[in-house]
């Protein structure tokens, strides 16, 4: 039968053999020096080699201790991570995010997925809608806002750049001698100011056709030919197609997303900040990269995520 190698045996070996020492190992582990002997000559009987050369005035360790060093650290580190992986499931908590839509529906909920597979107990509370006012909620309402800013006006964690997209259905034309109709968010969406300050720069007429708090309403007017919109690159819908300047549009600005922290945060709050800013920037340029007719899970799957 195999020997098992125990943790706590271990634990003396990888001691003694980094200090060369088993009086300085015993001070380390706040042992006495015959525990640690003892337990280092547990494991070398178990084993059946000598780990240490002892002599009078120096420890050196062994061939055999040379080979055995190796995973004995890898076996203690993978036991620390079991343990506090355990340890992470009894996290317990509520942490209410608000969070601008594209990102809620497309880019964060694979995020959140995996969050929760970590931390089963952490409660998330979304809420979607314009990022106007959510900043100034944090700490009264919100403990995480993730939000679109003008570029360099970022005053959070920064995910990623994003470019504001014209948008159309794939059989629209636009026609000069009429008022160019817009969907548009209501006021307070960044979007909304982009679109209708381009539009007034270059003297295009244009006329607010269709206004709803709902992206999928934006798309489906979208759509059907009956305005023109304004979307993210990342986020960019499968089933419009991009306008520029060649089609007689204005350029838009570049903005930036970011994630602000309320100034007191809970530990699940910062976990789940800590989860979110490298994981946005991943997903959103997977999925700003991936050709049109990959799907969405497909691409996600490419970069691990779900």
């Amino acid at each position: 039968m195999q020997p098992v190698l125990d943790p706590e045996l271990l634990k003396a070996f990888v001691a003694v053999a980094d200090h060369r020492s088993f009086t300085r190992a015993a001070a380390v582990l706040n042992r006495t020096q015959s525990a640690v002997s003892m337990q280092v000559k547990r494991l070398e009987d178990r084993l059946g080699v000598t780990l240490f050369q002892r002599t009078k005035t120096e420890v050196s360790i062994s061939p055999a201790g040379e080979g055995l060093l190796g995973y004995a650290r890898r076996i203690l580190s993978l036991s620390d991570e079991a343990v506090g992986r355990v340890s992470d499931h009894k996290l317990e908590g509520v942490v209410r995010l608000g969070i601008i839509e594209d990102y809620g529906i497309l880019v964060v909920p694979p995020l959140l997925a995996s969050f929760a597979r970590k931390y089963p107990r952490i409660l998330i509370e979304m809420e979607i809608g314009l990022m106007e006012s959510m900043p100034e909620r944090l700490g009264h309402g919100c403990d995480l806002v993730i939000a679109l800013h003008p570029s360099g006006e970022c005053r959070g964690a920064f995910v990623r750049s994003e470019q504001a997209v014209w948008a159309a259905g794939p059989n629209y034309s636009t026609d000069d001698s009429e008022p160019l109709a817009v969907a548009l968010y209501p006021h307070g969406c960044l979007f909304r100011k982009w679109a209708t300050e381009a539009l007034d720069r270059s003297g295009r007429r244009w006329r607010p056709a269709f206004v709803s708090h709902s992206r999928a309403a934006m798309i489906a007017i979208a759509c059907q030919g009956l305005a023109v919109t304004v979307m993210k690159e990342s986020t960019f819908p499968p089933e419009l197609r991009r306008l520029s300047e060649s089609d007689g549009m204005p350029a838009l600005p570049r903005g930036e997303i970011c994630l602000h922290r309320a100034p007191s945060l809970s530990i699940a709050a910062s976990l789940l900040a800590d989860h979110l800013v490298p994981g946005m920037a991943k997903v959103a340029e997977a999925l700003s990269t991936a050709p049109v007719h990959v799907a969405r899970p497909a691409a996600l799957r490419k970069i691990g995520i779900v």
